[in-house]
């Protein structure tokens, strides 16, 4: 009996599709940040930023010695010292790479919940939305200044962020659910990071910090030469980027001394009742006695490693 052949079974030739990855891999991310907050030198000896929680709608100008800075809000106002936090966060990233001698470009890509995890902030609804808003400022806020970074210098104006986007996806509700956050570094900020080095860790206490006390903390770390800063009223308030009469100023500093509230610091502010300073605004009346603000570095506890305060990256 004669059998007919039979044809072997037919392979699907259909292309395998690849096996399904998380979400989360969908990014290439650069956090959770696994070292401490750093920032910029420059960023933190000079008035960048609004000491504002709400708007603030008006430019900010600093002329002093041989430094300008301008800088002009877009129409959700001047980036703020509490939208300075994700520039902070992104500084620190970018610091860790250097040191881990990886590639370091000007795009980073990082989770809302690892930035709320290292500034403490809650993880509610409105924490996001304030994510949204910040980025808008970073992006819009124009400065120019003639500080030069990485041994380049810029004419024109430049914003913190030249991109800034937030990426979602959808529940079967129809619920939108933030992945990530993409942006990209401006120019400058990043050759300073890179090229000049000059980069110094944060305490973690500075997001506990009020806006006057955060630019304070910022201004010590980076000016104070062996531990000490001694300024004028006038000058350290122009410094810190408070916009308000230097008569508000002189009782912030007051209440500030006496609250000893300063990572790492301390702070007196010092009237001379022989000298007197000009009353802003007050015409021919009777004058502020002149004041200087000393800062001091608090001892280092035994537990604590000796060391720098600035943390330099290696080359």
């Amino acid at each position: 009996m004669t059998r007919t052949p039979t044809s072997p079974p037919q392979k699907d030739t259909a292309p395998a599709r690849p096996a399904a990855r998380p979400q989360r891999d969908l990014f290439y991310l650069d956090s959770p940040l696994t070292s401490e907050i750093r920032g910029e030198r420059s960023l933190m000896a000079f008035p960048f930023f609004a000491l504002s929680k709400t708007a603030w709608m008006k430019p900010l100008t600093y002329q002093h010695a041989n430094v300008a800075i301008e800088v002009r809000p877009s129409a959700k106002g001047v980036a703020t010292i509490y939208d300075k936090e994700i520039v902070l966060y992104i500084a620190s990233l970018m610091a860790g790479k250097i040191e881990r001698s990886e590639e370091v470009g000007q795009d980073f890509i990082f989770t809302a919940h690892d930035l709320f995890s290292v500034t403490g902030a809650n993880h509610s609804a409105r924490s996001y939305q304030r994510l949204s808003e910040a980025l808008e400022r970073l992006q819009g806020t124009q400065i120019k200044t003639n500080i030069e970074a990485g041994g380049e210098g810029e004419e024109g104006f430049f914003s913190w962020l030249s991109e800034a986007r937030l990426h979602y996806s959808k529940t079967r509700s129809g619920e939108r659910r933030l992945k990530a956050v993409k942006v990209r570094l401006c120019d400058w900020l990043h050759r300073a990071i890179l090229r000049d080095k000059q980069v110094l860790a944060y305490a973690a206490a500075y997001f506990q910090l009020g806006p006057v006390e955060r630019r304070i903390y910022e201004v010590a770390c980076a000016t104070a030469e062996e531990g000490r800063l001694e300024i004028d009223l006038a000058t350290f308030r122009l410094q810190v980027g408070y916009q308000n009469p230097l008569a508000n100023f002189r009782a912030a500093m007051k209440a500030i001394a006496q609250a000893d509230a300063i990572p790492d610091y301390q702070v007196a502010l010092v009237e001379d009742a022989e000298a007197e300073e000009p009353a802003e605004g007050r015409g021919r009346g009777r004058r502020a006695p002149s004041a200087k603000v000393i800062i001091t570095a608090r001892p280092k506890a035994l537990s604590e490693p000796s060391g720098e305060d600035a943390n330099h990256l290696e080359a």
